[in-house]
């Protein structure tokens, strides 16, 4: 676990606002040296805090309106290896996470629309490893997934 400082947490907060800026004009704007500045980034990278500088893509925007979440409950004994390898086949499968409580797996998906969302679910319960699933659809984000509120803590 990485103890992040000030300046870490200004870096952090200046790449979450403006993900497009050089090295140089993160350093000017935080008035650290160039190589202090990269040097931060590497660190940040090398120790999993900056996981990636990939752009935010909406899926809505995409086409694809329906975002639901899935509760699958799995046939014990398989591992979940299997059942990761039968998730990773279905492309509106954005997100699977291994849960405690009522079910295994909590499944994030999107669909074109309610029909095309019966589609994902068919796919995802087409395998004998997922014994049910109960599914609720978002109809909107009203805290959409943040992590700069962390930074103030």
């Amino acid at each position: 676990m990485t103890s992040l400082d000030a300046l870490d947490r200004s870096l952090l907060r200046l790449l979450l606002t403006e993900p497009r800026l050089g090295v140089l004009e993160t350093s000017r704007r935080l008035r650290v040296a160039r190589g202090t500045a990269q040097a931060r980034i590497a660190r940040l990278e090398r120790d999993g805090v900056l996981q990636d500088w990939a752009p935010t893509v909406d899926p809505g925007a995409m086409g694809y309106g329906v975002m639901a979440f899935a509760t699958l409950e799995v046939h014990q004994g398989h591992g979940i290896a299997r059942i990761r390898e039968h998730l990773l086949s279905i492309p509106e499968l954005l997100e699977a996470h291994t849960t405690s409580g009522q079910g295994d797996l909590l499944c994030r998906i999107v669909a074109r629309d309610h029909a095309d969302l019966q589609r994902v679910l068919d796919a995802i319960t087409s395998t004998q490893l997922v014994a049910r699933t109960s599914t609720v659809i978002s109809l909107t984000a009203e805290v959409p997934y943040r992590v700069a509120q962390l930074l103030d803590g």
